[in-house]
């Protein structure tokens, strides 16, 4: 750690034993330590770390100094939100930062006429602050300056506890060049331990391109309305409906090859002296992939995985530039790893409400696809599970019936899914109040006279819904 006197640190969810990078979290302390007077550091915490003993080592840290901190990346977790307000209230600036901050901030729409949904955590954090990391440059210099409301992405609580907000700035792509691996930590006995990264991110576009896509949508109702099963919701949607990214981000586009070289060049070598791997934040990457192959081959740099999310009709349509890349893989020594599709279903229906843009065909023929290109570069290519990929598939959902499973199990078993693609365990469909989705299921209360609970920022679409005026 260095020599400046003042310190900060940016909690964020992680789960115990891992040693995947966090990019956010870990680029935004990287130009709060380039750009100010602070020293900061990221604190990976898992769910079952002992939160009196994190306590203990962030005031042992700080010292006598005032604890100044960000919370970022925090997944929903509510011992997380409850940790930010013991922090506050004893005298910490807590800063509400990362995805969905300013909607988690506020709170779901209309709360204050309706006492179940959630009311936001204005009350846990000093202040709140959306987009961009240096906004926070202009902050740290006077935190007395929230006072003046002239900051960029700020959000805090006036003298009348109303909440008021400033336009955030657009992403400047000069703070988008550089990551420092080696600042994030973990409690252990002796104090904070550095975790050593072993996958990394690198940011090549912001936000994702179906999300540009706008439009009004028809989904069904839940199936747990029984008797209602035709009935159909319509809202405005922005890319999937579940997809609370595409609310925060939308699509920002695609950042320029210098930046994305940059940030390659910042990865961490392993012991043979190759970048270690990292995931390509693009969901559209295969046009652009073998120029940047062919880029990072002329300056010498020496990868040894790329791993890739993708779409499903992006990957049919950039088949092409993936091959020519797979034929660069060959000869650089390199391996590319399809870690994630979103497929998330294979019934029509589903994939309908989930808004993807897909169909189950299109779906099919990617994974034929990516098996084929499996027997053509067995060394290059990866995409199964036992490769190391998790693709996506969620379930349950809200729309399921015995005839919707029948659909998704009998194409399991006719295209062998469970031999390569499926993932161990499917992921429940998670509706965060700010998605498309809590605009879908806050008219199905609004219609149907009903309730459905929240979990904090999410709303418990599972459970048994309570009838009659909320």
């Amino acid at each position: 750690m260095s020599d400046k006197k003042k310190r900060m640190v940016i909690i964020a969810s992680y789960f115990g034993g891992e040693t995947y990078g966090l990019l956010g979290p870990q680029m935004a302390a990287t130009v709060i330590q380039e750009n100010t007077s602070y020293e900061c550091i990221v604190v990976a915490v898992a769910r079952e770390d002992d939160k009196t003993v994190i306590k203990k080592t962030l005031a042992d840290y700080f010292g006598e100094e005032r604890p100044v901190m960000g919370f970022s990346t925090l997944s929903g977790r509510q011992d997380l939100f409850a940790l930010a307000k013991e922090l506050k209230d004893e005298g910490a600036f807590t800063i509400l930062a990362g995805p969905q901050a300013d909607v988690d901030y506020i709170g779901e729409t209309g709360w204050k006429d309706h006492d179940h949904r959630f009311k936001g955590v204005s009350d846990r954090f000093s202040i709140a602050m959306h987009g961009p990391a240096e906004q926070a440059i202009k902050l740290l210099e006077n935190l007395d300056a929230i006072k003046e409301g002239a900051i960029p992405g700020l959000l805090c609580l006036n003298a009348d506890g109303n909440i008021i907000q400033s336009p955030k700035r657009a992403w400047d792509q000069r703070f988008l060049a550089k990551v420092s691996w080696d600042n994030i930590y973990r409690v252990g006995k002796e104090g904070f331990e550095p975790i050593k990264i072993n996958t990394g991110q690198v940011l090549q576009q912001i936000g994702c391109p179906h999300a540009s896509e706008e439009a009004w949508v028809e989904i069904d109702y839940p199936a747990v309305l029984a008797g209602k099963s035709s009935s159909k919701v319509r809202i405005f949607l922005r890319g999937c409906s579940f997809c609370d990214v595409a609310v925060d981000k939308g699509f920002y586009g695609a950042l320029d090859m210098e930046t994305v070289l940059a940030q390659i060049n910042c990865l961490p070598e392993r012991a043979d002296g190759l970048k270690i791997p990292f995931e390509l934040i693009n969901e559209n990457a295969l046009p652009s992939l073998p120029r940047l192959l062919v880029k990072l081959r002329e300056r010498g740099v020496r990868l040894s995985q790329v791993n890739l999310t993708l779409r499903a009709d992006w990957f049919l349509k950039g088949e092409r530039w993936l091959r020519e890349a797979l034929g660069l893989a060959k000869s650089m020594g390199i391996r590319i790893l399809l870690s994630s599709v979103g497929f998330e279903s294979f019934d029509d229906r589903i994939l309908r409400n989930l808004n993807k843009g897909l169909n189950v065909k299109t779906n099919l023929r990617t994974i034929q696809r990516m098996r084929r290109l499996k027997e053509e570069f067995p060394e290059e290519w990866g995409y199964s599970r036992r490769d190391g990929a998790i693709h996506g598939f969620i379930h349950p959902t809200p729309w399921d019936t015995e005839e919707t499973w029948t659909n998704i199990q009998r194409r399991i078993d006719r295209y062998a899914l469970t031999a390569d693609i499926l993932p161990d365990n499917s992921i429940p469909l998670i509706i965060h109040h700010a998605s498309g989705l809590g605009d879908w299921i806050r008219e199905v209360e609004r219609k149907e006279s009903c309730r459905f609970e929240r979990l904090g920022s999410i709303i418990e679409w599972w459970q048994d819904q309570d009838l009659g005026s909320d």
